[in-house]
């Protein structure tokens, strides 16, 4: 196995420190730790991955940028994120939002940061070519937005009306999973054009 590098050691602490401060506080303690739970325990997980197969720091950082996001938006749910209280004016009233936006923004930023990490995968461990591994990345983002939604609504079906809402964040949006999964591949195609120039994942780790 190879050293961790120092700064994906840093990543992984700002995660690890990530998990109690989502769940301190959080208005929907139970569903917050169903959200954040998973995460504390696949720390050390992502621990021992980054050592057996060692990535960029830029693929480790897209990974560590997304889940601290979902940690952020898990401490208020999702669907409740007080964003327009932070935003003169308030980002709803501007722009004309009738519901809470932050969990379409965390699709989104998925589909955006899955792809250097899963293109790298594919070129450097799976010796496939940068159009396969660009594919592959796609269909893995596709998939994953579409399983998370189908996990979202079984797991929905356990809980009180109440805690079900606030966890699903569908806001009375009746479309809202294929928005969700939707968004999730939008960012993946705009992201696709970085992910496929050049050799930025064999940069070096440190």
């Amino acid at each position: 196995m190879s050293p961790l590098a120092k700064a994906q050691g840093w990543m992984l602490a700002a995660v690890a420190l990530g998990v109690p401060l989502s769940a301190w506080g959080a208005i929907y303690p139970a569903n917050t730790w169903l959200q954040v739970g998973p995460v504390a325990l696949l720390v050390p997980l992502a621990y021992w991955a980054l050592r057996r197969w060692p990535v960029s720091n830029l693929s480790a950082g897209c990974i560590a940028g997304f889940v601290l996001l979902h940690l952020f938006a898990a401490r208020w749910s999702y669907s409740f994120v007080p964003y327009d209280q932070w935003v003169p004016g308030g980002l709803s009233a501007t722009f004309g939002f009738e519901r809470n936006m932050f969990d379409r923004l965390v699709h989104f930023v998925f589909g955006v940061l899955a792809m250097p990490p899963m293109v790298e995968l594919g070129l450097r461990y799976g010796d496939l070519s940068r159009r396969m591994a660009l594919a592959l990345a796609l269909m893995f983002v596709l998939a994953v937005g579409g399983l998370y939604e189908i996990f979202e609504w079984c797991l929905t079906l356990t809980l009180p009306p109440e805690a079900a809402g606030a966890y699903n964040g569908q806001q009375g949006d009746m479309f809202d999973a294929q928005k969700d999964m939707a968004l999730a591949g939008l960012g993946a195609i705009l992201a696709a054009p970085f992910a496929w120039r050049g050799a930025w994942w064999k940069g070096r780790q440190s």
